[in-house]
């Protein structure tokens, strides 16, 4: 039972993972620039939620409201970043996203502290649950259903609506899909949208998981998130999933066998290094001559 409560903390953050990562690969995907200034969204969703629910109350509040604002944020972002640079080579969006990641939590500690927010009651029931032998809490059993049901909805939404498949036909071939009439800004504020957004509501989680947000949360998962799209194989959905929930499970799982010589995000990028040296194109990449 001690390794279906390895499986299960590895799951989550997979999850976790899942939500932050896939932004970057709707982002990359669309216009092959690293958004790295992704993870100043996923805190700001963190510190939205918080203040929220501080104010009012209500976790649920807070987490809808956080969705939105980082929703909005998102498209601030391309809107006022990224879009005047787009005629510029691909690295020169992503050193501006460095930069904009950087501001935004040294804006984060101005204005909220330095030693970050905590919410001033407790934002969950404390029930645990033991099922089969497996403990697990009201959070955890949120965060899983909360994660799979948007990544569902994700994947339907690209799959079966119409502006999901002009995404798709956006990414595969943008030059196609504009002379068949798909507007390609409307699908680049969509990406961002909906990437921001998820990104928003895995820091929401986050900050109910660990009761805690602080200015420079986002900068580590940046990495972590940069090293999932690439073992996912760089614009994949599907790779960055199966990319996300082997990090998780990896993490879960080192930390017991070798946690006394690395920490948990050491891991990582070792785990990241292994994977690139024995499948370079990633998980979903295709394989080069």
């Amino acid at each position: 039972m001690y390794y279906l409560d390895l499986t299960l903390n590895g799951l989550i953050f997979g999850s976790m993972y899942a939500l932050m990562a896939v932004g970057l690969t709707l982002v990359y995907g669309l216009l092959r620039i690293l958004h790295i200034a992704h993870a100043a969204v996923y805190a700001f969703g963190a510190f939205i939620t918080v203040i929220v629910a501080n104010a009012t109350g209500s976790i649920a509040l807070g987490i809808v409201l956080a969705m939105i604002a980082s929703a909005l944020l998102g498209g601030a972002i391309y809107r006022l970043l990224y879009q005047p640079l787009l005629v510029h080579p691909p690295y020169v969006a992503m050193i501006a996203s460095m930069g904009l990641l950087v501001f935004m939590e040294d804006a984060f500690r101005i204005v909220f502290g330095e030693q970050g927010l905590t919410f001033k009651r407790n934002p969950y029931p404390t029930q645990i649950f033991d099922v089969l032998g497996l403990t697990i809490n009201t959070v955890q059993i949120a965060m899983l259903v909360v994660s799979t049901v948007c990544l569902i909805a994700l994947g339907l939404f690209t799959t079966k609506t119409r502006m999901g498949v002009a995404w798709r036909a956006t990414v595969s071939n943008p030059t196609i899909a504009t002379s068949f009439g798909v507007d390609a800004l409307q699908v680049r504020y969509m990406n961002f949208f909906i990437g921001s957004a998820l990104a928003g509501l895995a820091g929401a989680l986050i900050a109910l998981l660990n009761n805690f947000v602080e200015p420079s949360m986002g900068f580590v998962v940046s990495y972590k998130a940069l090293a999932i799209i690439v073992l996912g194989g760089l614009g994949s959905i599907r790779g960055t999933l199966m990319a996300s929930f082997a990090l998780g499970l990896i993490e879960s799982f080192g930390t017991i066998a070798v946690g006394a010589w690395l920490d948990r995000d050491a891991l990582a990028f070792l785990f990241l290094i292994v994977v690139l040296m024995i499948r370079p194109q990633g998980f979903a990449g295709a394989k080069t001559a």
